[in-house]
């Protein structure tokens, strides 16, 4: 199991939260989403290796943009 954190500029309200969601949701060996609004965090958690270009291209689908990854 992996967990990936992202940070992710341009959300702002719970419609951002549910597409972020719905669309990293699809990539595949994605577990979980959670979205943190306040802090402009996205936390993958997958069942191998996390493929962030996956995850880049699916909040990219989206409508917001991975400025970077979170320790």
């Amino acid at each position: 199991m992996s967990t990936t954190t992202y940070a992710v500029k341009g959300m702002t309200c719970g419609h951002c939260v549910q597409a972020v969601s719905t669309e990293v949701g699809k990539v595949p060996g994605v577990t979980d989403v959670r979205v943190d609004l306040e802090a402009g965090a996205v936390t993958v958690t997958s069942d191998g290796p996390t493929d962030e270009q996956a995850v880049r291209a699916a909040v990219d689908e989206a409508g917001y943009e991975v400025v970077g990854l979170r320790a």
